[in-house]
């Protein structure tokens, strides 16, 4: 099993909250993988260059060196085309970057690890969990 860690769990990782770092370490002692998000590695930087924060962009870039970034894929734009269509027929507004984060993870059977599971709800086939709880 793979894991794929959004934005606020890299965010709880960098913060070394308890919680977090303890079910990476369990993860990892069972053999699981983690990966990073193309669009989630898109987020932190440019959030970490915005506000100059160059100690934590360094951290983050030693956590890229451990966990790989995704690369995103024609399938994954066409998957994440389709949930956009679909999330909104059914009258729901989901931003773009989740979109793209959960094709991500849905195309490769990705687990998505985050703590904001209310804007993933209505995405079907998104397997998540919460690391923070």
């Amino acid at each position: 099993m793979t894991y794929a860690l959004d934005t606020n769990t890299i965010i709880h990782l960098l913060k070394h909250t308890p919680s977090v770092l303890k079910q990476r370490n369990s993860v990892l002692k069972d053999g699981a993988g983690l990966i990073i998000p193309p669009y989630v590695n898109f987020e932190l930087r440019r959030g970490f260059r915005y506000v100059k924060a160059t100690a934590k962009e360094r951290s983050y870039q030693i956590l890229c060196t451990r966990y790989p970034v995704g690369e995103m894929r024609s399938d994954t734009w066409e998957l994440a085309a389709t949930i956009y269509a679909d999330l909104r027929q059914a009258s729901y507004t989901v931003g773009d970057a989740d979109i793209l984060i959960a094709a991500f993870c849905i195309i490769d059977g990705y687990t998505l690890v985050t703590n904001n599971t209310k804007d993933f709800k209505n995405i079907s086939d998104l397997l998540m969990v919460d690391w923070v709880v």
